[in-house]
C-alpha cells in the first residue's frame, strides 16, 4: 500500500472514531452506566436516602490512566477500560484540554462520562471558610492550620508581605496586614487554597466594602486610613454589644482630642499575646509592661490595628456618639459602666471587682 493511501485510511478512521464513540456514548448509555456504577458499599451515613460522596484529590501531573485506577480503587467507577476509552474520546474532542488536578467531591452513583467531564473541566470542590469579626491574623493562622488548608507559619509569612503594587491604597510602611483582612465568609476552589489566594480574597472584600465607606466619609474624620482601621479594631475588641460601639468610639475620640491615653486593655493583650478573662484579668505588672501597643503607657493610637474590625465598628468610628463620657469599665456580661469623671470610674471599677470576687469560684 502506498504511503498516501495509508495516510488517507488513518485519516478516515480518526475522523470516524469521534462519531462512533459519540454514538456509543449516548446510544449505549446503559453499558456506560454499568461500567461506571460502583460496587455495593454499605453507607456510613445514618440517613439511607443521603447521597454518598467521596473526596478525591488529584495531584498536579497525574496521568489519565493513574486517575482511572485511583477512581476505580475508590469505588467511583467500575471499569478503568471504560475510563481509558472515554479519556481518549475527550482528548480527540478537545486536543488542548486535559484532566485537571485538584480536590473533587464525587458522588458514587454518577455515570462515568459525568465523572470524566467533571475532572476534565476542572470542576473542583469549593472550600468555605469563615473569619469572625474581631479576629487577629494570629487567630486566622491557627484556624487555617486546624482546617488543614496550610500551616499557620505560612499564613503569617504571607500576611507580612504587603502587596502595595496590587492595592495602592494600603498604608505605607505596614509591618503586616492586621486590620485589612476583612472578616466574612469566603469560598475558594480547592486547588487554589493558598495563603496568598486567601489574603487576596480578603483584601478584595475590604476594598469592596470598607474602603468606599472611608472614602465617602473622609470629610467627617481627621483620621488617616490606618488610624481609622486601628481605632475601629480597638472598638471592635472593646464592644461586646454592638449597641455600645458608637458610645465607646465616642469615648476614645474624646480622649484622643483631649490628649488623654486610650488605656484600652485589648491593646495590652495584643502586645503581650495574652487574653484576659473574668477569672484572670490583666495584672498591674502586665499593664505596666512596655510594648508599642500598650495604650496605658503610650499616648495616641498603637502602630497598627489589633484585629479585623466589623463594618459596625468602622462606622462607629466615622459616626462616634457625641458624649461627655471619658471612662468605661466592663461588667463582664458584655456591657459597660460609663463614667464622666475619674472618681466615678474608680468607684464603678471597685464595685464590679467586688461583685466578681463575691461569686463562688469554679472548681478546677
Amino acid at each position: 500500500m502506498k504511503a498516501g493511501q495509508r495516510i488517507s485510511k488513518w485519516s478516515f478512521y480518526l475522523a470516524l472514531l469521534p462519531v462512533t464513540l459519540g454514538i456509543g456514548a449516548w446510544q449505549g448509555w446503559a453499558w456506560w452506566s454499568w461500567a461506571s456504577a460502583p460496587p455495593a458499599v454499605e453507607s456510613p451515613v445514618a440517613n439511607p436516602n443521603s447521597e454518598q460522596t467521596l473526596q478525591i484529590h488529584i495531584p498536579t501531573g497525574t496521568g489519565s490512566q493513574k486517575i482511572g485506577r485511583d477512581l476505580k480503587a475508590a469505588g467511583v467507577i467500575r471499569s478503568d477500560d471504560a475510563w481509558r476509552l472515554w479519556a481518549f474520546w475527550l482528548s480527540l474532542r478537545d486536543r488542548q484540554g486535559k484532566f485537571r488536578s485538584g480536590t473533587y467531591k464525587l458522588p458514587l452513583n454518577q455515570p462515568l462520562p459525568v465523572v470524566a467531564e467533571k475532572i476534565w473541566n476542572g470542576d473542583v470542590m469549593q472550600l468555605s471558610f469563615t473569619i469572625p469579626e474581631g479576629w487577629s491574623i494570629k487567630q486566622m493562622a491557627t484556624y487555617f492550620e486546624s482546617q488543614g488548608f496550610f500551616s499557620a507559619a505560612d499564613f503569617l509569612a504571607a500576611a507580612s508581605q504587603i502587596p502595595s503594587n496590587q492595592y495602592a491604597w494600603l498604608p505605607k510602611g505596614l509591618p503586616h496586614l492586621e486590620g485589612f483582612l476583612y472578616p466574612d465568609t469566603y469560598q475558594l476552589p480547592s486547588d487554589r487554597i493558598t495563603p496568598q489566594q486567601v489574603i487576596k480574597q480578603m483584601l478584595d472584600r475590604f476594598e469592596q466594602v470598607a474602603l468606599p465607606l472611608y472614602q465617602q466619609n473622609q470629610n467627617r474624620t481627621q483620621l488617616t486610613l490606618l488610624q481609622w482601621v486601628t481605632l475601629a479594631s480597638i472598638v471592635e475588641k472593646e464592644a461586646a454589644k454592638t449597641e455600645e460601639s458608637a458610645r465607646i468610639a465616642g469615648v476614645f475620640t474624646r480622649r484622643l482630642r483631649q490628649g488623654m491615653k486610650l488605656e484600652s486593655d485589648p491593646t495590652v493583650e495584643y502586645g503581650l499575646s495574652i487574653r484576659q478573662t473574668a477569672d484572670q484579668p490583666l495584672t498591674l505588672s502586665q499593664v505596666k509592661t512596655p510594648s508599642p501597643y500598650n495604650t496605658y503607657l503610650n499616648p495616641g493610637l498603637p502602630p497598627t490595628a489589633i484585629a479585623s474590625p466589623s463594618v459596625i465598628s468602622l462606622k462607629a468610628v466615622l459616626y462616634p456618639e457625641n458624649t461627655d463620657y471619658l471612662y468605661f469599665v466592663a461588667r463582664y456580661d458584655g456591657t459597660h459602666v460609663f463614667s464622666r469623671t475619674l472618681q466615678a470610674h474608680e468607684a464603678a471599677t471597685k464595685a464590679i471587682r467586688q461583685q466578681q470576687n463575691a461569686k463562688p469560684k469554679k472548681s478546677p
